[in-house]
């Protein structure tokens, strides 16, 4: 379990988030943080033994409409995958919408929605407010069919996450907002989850991890870009066969890495990730 520290309209602001964890064959500690974020089965639910289906973002920073925009809060804060930005409305009104735009017609499996705070009423748990809202599904822009029916729904949501009973073929996904139990209609993440239908990315080159003499705790992690991918997952650890910790960077091909041992060997590799999966990973390296 982790505590991660959010902070834009309170300094205690937090969120909590739970991982995969267990013990080796070596009775060595593990916690899977790799796609923590993502759809994953719950125990004992998994088909096949994985952690997670082989869904994957669709949406990271493709064109967003909305039906007005409230200030700055503009339109691809919902799809930036930062948690501390959100676009908002200019109302809380019925028929407020923001639309997504995938790109290209994919298998959309599952649906999240991020509710963020603007202009709230009050502070502090409350026990009788409600999210409403229908979200629905196009190919064209032109013919639209439900998706998602909430318009009845009595219960607060402020992340709400739907898999779909059958996966449905999509473009473009569009939430209409019915009730909002406070303030504007705000929303920091807008995710669509299923597969891209197009090739994986290419397997990463040129990963580098340059440990400092003076300071061997830090290093700076770099590999080139891919044209196919917008993140990255990093492995490391402290064994070749045990890779058991992951840091997830977008739109990056480096990162400053401070999270090491002053003598202690590790080691490292890296996937790429795009809409329609994922690459296979380096050959571990090892850093002395």
């Amino acid at each position: 379990m982790k505590r991660t520290g959010i902070c834009v309209k309170n300094n205690f602001e937090r969120r909590i988030g739970i991982w995969p964890a267990g013990f080796d064959k070596d009775d060595v500690m593990f916690c899977n943080t790799s796609f923590g974020d993502y759809p994953h089965y719950l125990p004992g639910k998994s088909p096949d033994g994985s952690l997670r289906p082989d869904w994957n973002l669709l949406n990271y920073k493709k064109p967003v409409t909305v039906s007005s925009t409230l200030g700055s809060y503009y339109a691809n804060n919902a799809v930036d995958e930062n948690i501390k930005t959100y676009w908002s409305a200019a109302t809380a009104d019925k028929g407020e919408w923001i639309e997504t735009d995938l790109g290209n017609v994919s298998t959309v499996n599952a649906i999240q929605i991020n509710y963020a705070d603007q202009d709230a009423g009050f502070l502090g748990k409350q026990t009788n407010i409600y999210h409403q809202y229908k979200m629905f599904y196009s190919v064209d822009e032109k013919i639209w069919n439900v998706l998602i029916d909430k318009s009845n729904n009595k219960t607060d949501v402020p992340h709400e996450y739907v898999e779909l009973e059958k996966p449905v073929q999509a473009r473009f996904i569009k939430l209409e907002n019915i009730h909002m139990p406070t303030g504007k209609l705000t929303v920091s993440g807008l995710r669509v989850f299923g597969n891209g239908n197009g090739l994986k990315p290419n397997e990463v080159k040129n990963f580098i991890v340059l440990r400092t003499e003076k300071d061997k705790r830090s290093a700076w992690i770099r590999w080139a870009p891919s044209n196919d991918a917008f993140a990255y997952n990093i492995y490391y650890g402290t064994a070749p066969d045990k890779l058991y910790n992951c840091i997830m960077v977008y739109d990056a091909n480096e990162y400053w890495f401070k999270a090491m041992d002053k003598n202690q060997t590790y080691y490292f590799s890296i996937e790429a990730i795009n809409e329609n999966g994922v690459s296979s990973k380096i050959k571990t390296i090892k850093s002395e």
